[in-house]
């Protein structure tokens, strides 16, 4: 799919580039004489200085020269960015936010430029805009509090795209962390989309390597010396029968309870935190397997049930 977005993107780059290269050689178009000489006179005046011209067709012509040299701006700088970004970790979680500021940023100048073209005086405009933003500002706290806690996430390092992370009970890769918002996918493909500023008391699982435990309960009967030697022998084995899952051998962690149908002992192995589940169940297999080569019986719960004899 990522192939096929830049495929596509690439495509339209060229496609906006021709169009902006003919549109700034307007002599190259089959238009009447008078028309391209205007074009040519309007072009010249609103890439060079600013102009105070009457909004004419050749003026909007020159708005969307102007429009189509942003995004053509904006989608090299996205393309040159998505490059350096596939080293992951930090650097993508940084070009990202740059790509999402870019964005914003490619907006105001298209406008700024284009009311420039249009003869509209774009300072008086933008200093209205600034006492309106700061009037709305007042009541948008929490679009503040969002920018500027994504702002601390990114400079501290708290999390980076592709890090696994549990936020309540939600546990998923971060996808993406935007100018406000943070995106989780977890292991369904469900996303959830979190305002940074709801960000709290959350854990970060790729720091680290996890471990995935395993508890098997044996019978009473058992000779608890005799297994912890086996276990202590056979043990190392099985990181050479799981060399891509288990980063070290599994280890037994000792008796864990003793219950009312068996004694529970627990085991534990280092994995990546991708594989956590993928490793406790192959863990309990392995134990399990392990078990029966050894002639260790796990017990179940039994009821007894004791019927009276008639006298």
């Amino acid at each position: 799919m990522k192939k096929k977005s830049n495929a596509k993107i690439y495509i339209s780059i060229v496609i906006v580039a021709i169009l902006v290269v003919l549109l700034l050689n307007p002599g190259w178009f089959p238009l009447p004489a008078d028309f391209k000489e205007r074009l040519i006179n309007t072009e010249k005046i609103n890439f060079l200085i600013k102009g105070d011209l009457p909004a004419a067709l050749a003026q909007i012509v020159t708005v969307l020269v102007v429009i189509g040299i942003v995004w053509l701006g904006y989608q090299i700088l996205k393309l040159i960015l998505n490059a350096v970004g596939k080293k992951g970790g930090r650097v993508r979680t940084v070009t990202n936010l740059i790509t999402g500021l870019m964005k914003y940023i490619a907006v105001i100048v298209a406008l700024v430029w284009g009311l420039n073209i249009l003869g509209v005086n774009a300072t008086a405009v933008l200093a209205g805009i600034g006492i309106i933003g700061l009037i709305i500002g007042f009541g948008a706290q929490s679009l503040i509090e969002d920018i500027i806690t994504g702002a601390f996430i990114i400079f501290e390092n708290q999390y980076s795209v592709g890090d696994i992370i549990i936020l309540d009970d939600f546990r998923g890769i971060v996808r993406n962390i935007g100018v406000r918002t943070t995106v989780i996918e977890d292991v369904g493909g469900n996303l959830k989309v979190v305002n940074n500023s709801d960000i709290r008391n959350f854990q970060n699982r790729s720091r680290n390597n996890s471990v995935a435990l395993c508890i098997v309960s044996v019978d009473y009967s058992t000779k608890l010396r005799d297994l912890e030697a086996m276990l202590k022998e056979k043990l190392p084995g099985l990181k050479n029968e799981h060399p891509d899952l288990y980063l070290k051998a599994p280890r037994y962690l000792g008796v864990e309870e003793l219950a009312d149908s068996g004694i529970k002992l627990k085991f534990a192995v280092d994995v990546d935190e991708t594989d956590i589940f993928d490793g406790q169940r192959m863990l309990a297999r392995d134990l399990k397997l392990l078990f029966d080569d050894n002639g260790i019986s796990i017990p179940f719960p039994q009821v007894v049930i004791h019927v009276p004899t008639k006298k």
